[in-house]
């Protein structure tokens, strides 16, 4: 019988981390380690920023006290100053898998980077390309609309989930395509490793918007612009900082006398918003998704997924 992990899915600001801590905290109660015969869940990150090193308050990553003991992976695990990517992820996110199921434990792959989730759970084939900086020079040379319009040709379906203001994702995608001469085939459950369970945080639009609004607000009270100056002065460069997108580039912008700081808080809460319909995008895409407003839809589904012998 393949052994079975949890995903918990949805666009930035919709409550993912909040819902999977309260359902290990569940599992992890003797009642439940007796009920369903593991010894509770651990949490991987399924954040394609949040595995970098002191990029904390800007990708909302979980503090130690949020957590409340439950084990993460895959948070700060590479310098921002390095280059990662989804298969580096994906080697590393299974290896975390791996450790968890060990333990008798249950995995949750908790995120909203759907490239990143389905790399695990699929088990797709990342076409391993090293870089070309020849092609990368040439590429740097185009604007962002003309390398976004280049992948919506190339590669239309990973043009759906990226950040298309992102130089740094485009143009390694463009790569990827370029390189291999074929897009990233199509995403298709292949893991005869562990049966998943989708589950997707469902809000509706202006909900969202109010909660994108809320979160926003609380990260620049946080220290949110300290933190990209503290990057800055660590050795990160500007443009690098730009090239992770949304808060770290219009903080960025702002620390460089680019923008002002309304116009970077209007224009940061924009974005974020399109980068939550783009993660809406891709995830209505995947008919496996279960969408749940509540934990208790979620804890009856979880219960169902993990009393079945199937």
């Amino acid at each position: 019988m393949p052994k079975k992990i949890v995903v918990i899915l949805g666009p930035t600001s919709s409550g993912k981390t909040d819902l999977s801590i309260k359902l290990a905290l569940r599992l992890n109660s003797g009642q439940a380690k007796k009920k369903f015969g593991i010894n509770g869940a651990e949490i991987v990150s399924a954040d394609s920023r949040q595995v970098y090193k002191g990029m904390d308050i800007g990708t909302g990553k979980i503090t130690k006290k949020e957590m409340q003991g439950i084990p993460h992976y895959l948070l700060g695990v590479v310098s921002p100053k390095k280059r990662f990517d989804v298969a580096q992820f994906k080697e590393l996110a299974n290896k975390a898998i791996d450790k968890i199921f060990k333990k008798n434990k249950i995995p949750f792959i908790v995120g909203g980077t759907g490239f990143y989730i389905q790399a695990i759970v699929d088990g797709i084939s990342i076409p391993e390309v090293k870089p070309d900086w020849k092609l990368r020079k040439k590429l740097e040379k185009k604007t962002l609309s003309e390398l976004y319009k280049m992948l919506q040709k190339l590669d239309p379906r990973r043009a759906m989930d990226i950040d298309k203001n992102n130089p740094r994702r485009l143009i390694r995608a463009l790569e990827i395509v370029l390189k291999s001469k074929s897009p990233i085939p199509p995403l298709r459950p292949k893991n005869p490793n562990f049966k998943a369970l989708f589950l997707g945080v469902k809000r509706d639009k202006k909900e969202l918007k109010k909660l994108i609004e809320k979160r926003l607000l609380k990260r620049l009270e946080a220290g949110m612009i300290d933190e990209v100056k503290k990057l800055h002065r660590s050795g990160v460069s500007w443009k690098r900082l730009e090239e992770f997108g949304l808060e770290y580039r219009f903080v960025a912008q702002y620390l460089q006398n680019k923008l002002k700081y309304d116009e970077m808080v209007s224009r940061l809460q924009k974005e974020i918003e399109h980068y939550a319909k783009r993660q809406m995008t891709w995830f209505k895409r995947d008919k496996r998704i279960k969408w749940v407003k509540n934990s208790q839809e979620v804890e009856k589904l979880v219960r169902g997924f993990l009393l079945t012998n199937k």
